[in-house]
Protein backbone atom coordinates (compact mmCIF):
# COMPACT_ATOMS: atom_id res chain seq x y z
CA UNK A 1 0.00 0.00 0.00
CA UNK A 2 1.32 3.44 -0.89
CA UNK A 3 2.25 5.81 1.95
CA UNK A 4 -0.32 8.35 0.77
CA UNK A 5 -3.23 5.89 0.53
CA UNK A 6 -6.70 7.15 1.43
CA UNK A 7 -7.71 4.76 4.19
CA UNK A 8 -11.05 2.93 4.20
CA UNK A 9 -13.37 3.97 7.04
CA UNK A 10 -15.89 1.24 6.32
CA UNK A 11 -17.55 -0.99 3.71
CA UNK A 12 -21.26 -0.44 4.19
CA UNK A 13 -24.14 -2.75 3.32
CA UNK A 14 -27.26 -1.09 1.87
CA UNK A 15 -29.72 -0.10 4.62
CA UNK A 16 -33.24 -1.54 4.53
CA UNK A 17 -35.13 -0.16 1.52
CA UNK A 18 -38.16 2.13 1.54
CA UNK A 19 -40.39 3.48 -1.21
CA UNK A 20 -40.26 7.06 -2.47
CA UNK A 21 -43.64 7.52 -4.11
CA UNK A 22 -44.52 4.24 -5.80
CA UNK A 23 -41.71 4.32 -8.37
CA UNK A 24 -38.44 4.31 -6.43
CA UNK A 25 -37.35 1.58 -3.99
CA UNK A 26 -34.32 3.11 -2.35
CA UNK A 27 -31.63 2.35 0.20
CA UNK A 28 -30.74 5.59 1.98
CA UNK A 29 -27.01 5.32 2.68
CA UNK A 30 -27.00 8.75 4.31
CA UNK A 31 -28.07 10.73 6.25
CA UNK A 32 -30.61 8.18 7.61
CA UNK A 33 -28.88 4.85 7.02
CA UNK A 34 -25.43 5.82 8.23
CA UNK A 35 -24.17 9.00 9.88
CA UNK A 36 -21.38 9.77 7.42
CA UNK A 37 -19.22 12.81 6.84
CA UNK A 38 -20.05 13.29 3.16
CA UNK A 39 -20.65 17.06 2.73
CA UNK A 40 -21.27 18.59 0.18
CA UNK A 41 -23.36 15.45 -0.50
CA UNK A 42 -26.27 15.61 1.94
CA UNK A 43 -28.28 12.56 0.86
CA UNK A 44 -27.70 9.39 -1.15
CA UNK A 45 -30.73 7.34 -2.19
CA UNK A 46 -29.70 4.22 -4.06
CA UNK A 47 -32.33 2.36 -6.07
CA UNK A 48 -30.65 -1.04 -6.34
CA UNK A 49 -31.52 -2.98 -9.49
CA UNK A 50 -35.06 -4.39 -9.34
CA UNK A 51 -37.62 -5.53 -11.88
CA UNK A 52 -40.76 -3.46 -12.31
CA UNK A 53 -43.76 -5.16 -13.88
CA UNK A 54 -45.46 -3.61 -16.91
CA UNK A 55 -48.05 -0.98 -16.07
CA UNK A 56 -50.09 1.53 -18.09
CA UNK A 57 -50.14 4.20 -15.37
CA UNK A 58 -46.49 5.22 -14.74
CA UNK A 59 -45.16 4.88 -11.20
CA UNK A 60 -43.33 7.81 -9.67
CA UNK A 61 -43.39 10.82 -7.36
CA UNK A 62 -45.92 13.64 -7.72
CA UNK A 63 -45.32 17.37 -7.49
CA UNK A 64 -43.05 18.36 -4.59
CA UNK A 65 -40.87 21.38 -3.75
CA UNK A 66 -37.10 21.78 -3.24
CA UNK A 67 -35.02 24.71 -1.97
CA UNK A 68 -31.39 25.24 -0.99
CA UNK A 69 -29.64 22.37 -2.78
CA UNK A 70 -29.27 20.40 -6.02
CA UNK A 71 -30.75 17.03 -6.96
CA UNK A 72 -28.60 14.75 -9.09
CA UNK A 73 -30.14 11.69 -10.76
CA UNK A 74 -27.93 9.08 -12.43
CA UNK A 75 -29.64 6.37 -14.46
CA UNK A 76 -28.22 2.86 -14.89
CA UNK A 77 -31.32 0.86 -15.94
CA UNK A 78 -34.81 2.05 -16.82
CA UNK A 79 -35.94 5.54 -17.75
CA UNK A 80 -37.41 8.46 -15.79
CA UNK A 81 -39.45 11.37 -17.17
CA UNK A 82 -39.39 14.63 -15.22
CA UNK A 83 -40.91 18.11 -15.23
CA UNK A 84 -40.26 21.18 -13.12
CA UNK A 85 -41.86 24.58 -12.55
CA UNK A 86 -39.02 26.37 -14.35
CA UNK A 87 -40.19 24.76 -17.60
CA UNK A 88 -37.58 22.01 -17.82
CA UNK A 89 -38.61 18.52 -18.84
CA UNK A 90 -37.11 15.45 -20.45
CA UNK A 91 -36.26 11.79 -20.01
CA UNK A 92 -33.25 10.34 -18.20
CA UNK A 93 -32.14 7.15 -19.99
CA UNK A 94 -29.40 4.72 -18.88
CA UNK A 95 -26.08 6.55 -18.64
CA UNK A 96 -27.71 10.00 -18.56
CA UNK A 97 -27.34 12.56 -15.77
CA UNK A 98 -29.91 15.06 -14.55
CA UNK A 99 -28.43 17.84 -12.40
CA UNK A 100 -31.17 20.15 -11.15
CA UNK A 101 -30.28 23.20 -9.08
CA UNK A 102 -33.36 23.96 -6.98
CA UNK A 103 -31.62 26.90 -5.23
CA UNK A 104 -34.28 29.56 -4.43
CA UNK A 105 -37.11 27.13 -5.06
CA UNK A 106 -38.65 24.83 -7.63
CA UNK A 107 -41.51 22.35 -7.96
CA UNK A 108 -40.63 18.99 -9.44
CA UNK A 109 -42.17 15.64 -10.38
CA UNK A 110 -40.62 12.45 -11.74
CA UNK A 111 -42.16 9.30 -13.12
CA UNK A 112 -41.15 6.15 -14.95
CA UNK A 113 -41.02 7.05 -18.64
CA UNK A 114 -44.18 5.96 -20.43
CA UNK A 115 -42.70 3.32 -22.76
CA UNK A 116 -40.57 1.82 -19.98
CA UNK A 117 -43.64 1.70 -17.75
CA UNK A 118 -45.68 -0.15 -20.37
CA UNK A 119 -42.95 -2.75 -20.94
CA UNK A 120 -41.51 -3.01 -17.42
CA UNK A 121 -38.01 -4.28 -16.82
CA UNK A 122 -34.88 -3.68 -14.75
CA UNK A 123 -34.64 -0.32 -12.97
CA UNK A 124 -31.57 1.09 -11.20
CA UNK A 125 -30.88 4.72 -10.26
CA UNK A 126 -28.93 6.92 -7.87
CA UNK A 127 -30.28 10.20 -6.53
CA UNK A 128 -28.06 12.58 -4.61
CA UNK A 129 -28.83 15.80 -2.81
CA UNK A 130 -25.87 18.16 -3.11
CA UNK A 131 -25.82 21.04 -0.65
CA UNK A 132 -25.28 24.60 -1.85
CA UNK A 133 -23.07 27.15 -0.08
CA UNK A 134 -25.09 29.78 1.82
CA UNK A 135 -24.25 32.46 -0.76
CA UNK A 136 -25.81 30.35 -3.54
CA UNK A 137 -28.89 28.91 -1.79
CA UNK A 138 -31.22 31.62 -3.08
CA UNK A 139 -29.75 31.86 -6.58
CA UNK A 140 -31.89 31.30 -9.67
CA UNK A 141 -32.82 27.65 -10.30
CA UNK A 142 -31.04 26.00 -13.22
CA UNK A 143 -30.96 22.69 -14.96
CA UNK A 144 -28.22 20.59 -16.54
CA UNK A 145 -29.29 17.53 -18.49
CA UNK A 146 -26.39 15.49 -19.87
CA UNK A 147 -26.89 12.60 -22.26
CA UNK A 148 -24.59 9.61 -21.92
CA UNK A 149 -23.06 10.34 -25.32
CA UNK A 150 -22.11 13.85 -24.15
CA UNK A 151 -20.21 12.80 -21.02
CA UNK A 152 -16.46 13.22 -21.25
CA UNK A 153 -14.68 9.85 -21.03
CA UNK A 154 -11.12 8.92 -20.20
CA UNK A 155 -10.44 5.64 -21.99
CA UNK A 156 -8.24 3.38 -19.89
CA UNK A 157 -5.33 1.61 -21.60
CA UNK A 158 -5.36 -2.08 -22.54
CA UNK A 159 -9.15 -2.18 -22.96
CA UNK A 160 -9.55 -1.89 -19.19
CA UNK A 161 -12.66 0.29 -19.47
CA UNK A 162 -13.48 3.98 -19.18
CA UNK A 163 -13.91 6.73 -16.59
CA UNK A 164 -16.95 8.91 -17.28
CA UNK A 165 -16.28 12.33 -15.78
CA UNK A 166 -19.57 13.77 -14.53
CA UNK A 167 -18.01 16.58 -12.45
CA UNK A 168 -14.46 17.66 -11.68
CA UNK A 169 -11.47 16.40 -13.68
CA UNK A 170 -9.89 13.01 -14.30
CA UNK A 171 -6.50 13.11 -16.05
CA UNK A 172 -7.13 15.45 -19.00
CA UNK A 173 -10.92 15.07 -19.10
CA UNK A 174 -13.09 17.79 -17.57
CA UNK A 175 -16.53 17.04 -16.13
CA UNK A 176 -19.70 17.65 -18.07
CA UNK A 177 -21.51 19.68 -15.38
CA UNK A 178 -20.66 22.86 -13.49
CA UNK A 179 -20.83 22.84 -9.68
CA UNK A 180 -21.07 25.51 -6.98
CA UNK A 181 -18.36 23.94 -4.80
CA UNK A 182 -15.46 21.61 -5.72
CA UNK A 183 -16.80 18.13 -6.56
CA UNK A 184 -15.29 15.07 -8.23
CA UNK A 185 -17.89 12.61 -9.54
CA UNK A 186 -17.15 9.74 -11.92
CA UNK A 187 -18.79 6.60 -13.24
CA UNK A 188 -15.98 4.09 -13.73
CA UNK A 189 -16.91 1.23 -16.04
CA UNK A 190 -14.20 -1.37 -15.49
CA UNK A 191 -13.53 -4.66 -17.20
CA UNK A 192 -12.41 -7.65 -15.13
CA UNK A 193 -8.74 -7.34 -14.21
CA UNK A 194 -8.63 -3.56 -14.67
CA UNK A 195 -6.68 -1.49 -12.16
CA UNK A 196 -7.38 2.22 -11.87
CA UNK A 197 -6.12 4.95 -9.56
CA UNK A 198 -7.93 7.99 -8.17
CA UNK A 199 -6.08 10.86 -6.48
CA UNK A 200 -8.42 13.00 -4.39
CA UNK A 201 -7.57 15.69 -1.81
CA UNK A 202 -7.20 14.36 1.74
CA UNK A 203 -9.79 16.77 3.18
CA UNK A 204 -12.45 15.88 0.59
CA UNK A 205 -15.23 13.61 1.84
CA UNK A 206 -15.13 10.50 -0.35
CA UNK A 207 -17.23 7.42 -1.03
CA UNK A 208 -17.55 4.80 -3.77
CA UNK A 209 -20.82 3.00 -4.54
CA UNK A 210 -20.50 -0.40 -6.22
CA UNK A 211 -23.28 -0.26 -8.81
CA UNK A 212 -22.37 -3.60 -10.32
CA UNK A 213 -19.61 -6.18 -9.96
CA UNK A 214 -16.87 -6.75 -7.40
CA UNK A 215 -13.75 -4.70 -6.69
CA UNK A 216 -10.70 -4.76 -4.44
CA UNK A 217 -9.86 -1.40 -2.83
CA UNK A 218 -6.25 -0.44 -2.05
CA UNK A 219 -5.13 -4.03 -2.58
CA UNK A 220 -6.83 -5.23 0.60
CA UNK A 221 -10.60 -4.98 1.06
CA UNK A 222 -13.30 -6.31 -1.27
CA UNK A 223 -16.57 -4.52 -1.99
CA UNK A 224 -19.45 -5.96 -3.98
CA UNK A 225 -22.63 -4.89 -5.78
CA UNK A 226 -24.82 -2.49 -3.78
CA UNK A 227 -22.19 -1.78 -1.11
CA UNK A 228 -20.65 1.62 -0.39
CA UNK A 229 -17.02 2.20 0.54
CA UNK A 230 -16.51 5.19 2.85
CA UNK A 231 -13.04 6.72 3.24
CA UNK A 232 -11.25 8.56 6.03
CA UNK A 233 -10.13 12.17 5.54
CA UNK A 234 -6.48 11.24 5.27
CA UNK A 235 -4.34 10.32 2.29
CA UNK A 236 -5.12 11.00 -1.35
CA UNK A 237 -4.53 7.82 -3.34
CA UNK A 238 -7.15 5.11 -4.01
CA UNK A 239 -6.47 2.00 -6.09
CA UNK A 240 -9.40 0.00 -7.45
CA UNK A 241 -9.00 -3.43 -9.02
CA UNK A 242 -11.99 -4.96 -10.81
CA UNK A 243 -12.41 -8.62 -9.82
CA UNK A 244 -15.33 -8.85 -12.28
CA UNK A 245 -16.79 -6.50 -14.89
CA UNK A 246 -17.84 -3.62 -12.66
CA UNK A 247 -19.46 -0.19 -12.54
CA UNK A 248 -18.58 2.10 -9.63
CA UNK A 249 -19.73 5.60 -8.75
CA UNK A 250 -16.97 7.75 -7.23
CA UNK A 251 -18.13 10.69 -5.07
CA UNK A 252 -15.67 13.17 -3.58
CA UNK A 253 -16.09 16.81 -2.60
CA UNK A 254 -14.79 19.65 -0.50
CA UNK A 255 -16.89 19.93 2.69
CA UNK A 256 -19.16 22.96 3.04
CA UNK A 257 -18.41 23.94 6.62
CA UNK A 258 -21.61 25.82 7.34
CA UNK A 259 -24.54 25.10 9.67
CA UNK A 260 -27.38 23.03 8.23
CA UNK A 261 -31.10 23.34 8.90
CA UNK A 262 -32.94 20.54 7.13
CA UNK A 263 -36.68 19.90 6.96
CA UNK A 264 -38.34 17.64 4.38
CA UNK A 265 -37.45 18.93 0.91
CA UNK A 266 -35.69 22.08 2.21
CA UNK A 267 -31.99 22.36 3.06
CA UNK A 268 -30.99 25.72 4.49
CA UNK A 269 -28.59 27.17 7.10
CA UNK A 270 -30.98 28.52 9.77
CA UNK A 271 -34.36 27.42 11.18
CA UNK A 272 -35.93 30.76 10.21
CA UNK A 273 -34.94 30.10 6.58
CA UNK A 274 -36.88 26.82 6.77
CA UNK A 275 -39.92 28.72 8.07
CA UNK A 276 -39.57 31.16 5.17
CA UNK A 277 -39.32 28.29 2.67
CA UNK A 278 -42.53 26.74 4.02
CA UNK A 279 -44.30 30.11 3.88
CA UNK A 280 -43.08 30.79 0.33
CA UNK A 281 -44.20 27.33 -0.79
CA UNK A 282 -47.62 27.72 0.81
CA UNK A 283 -48.04 31.13 -0.83
CA UNK A 284 -47.25 29.77 -4.29
CA UNK A 285 -43.84 31.41 -4.75
CA UNK A 286 -42.26 28.23 -6.12
CA UNK A 287 -44.24 28.57 -9.33
CA UNK A 288 -46.83 26.16 -10.69
CA UNK A 289 -46.60 22.60 -11.93
CA UNK A 290 -49.58 20.50 -12.96
CA UNK A 291 -49.97 17.14 -11.22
Amino acid sequence: MKANTKQIAGILNPPAPHMVGDGFRVHNFFPSGYKLKMSPFYMLDYNAKIEFSARNEPRGVGVHPHRGFETVTIAYHGAVAHHDSAGNSGVIYPGDIQWMTAASGILHKEYHEENFSKKGGPFQMVQLWVNLPAKDKMSTPKYQGVKHSEIQQYILPDQAGAIEVIAGTYKDKKGSVSTFSPIEMYNARLNEGAKVNFDLPAHYNTGIVIIEGKVKINGEEIAQTDQMVHFKNEGEHIEVEALANSVILVLSGEPINEPIAAYGPFLMNKPEEIQQAIADYNEGRFGYLEE
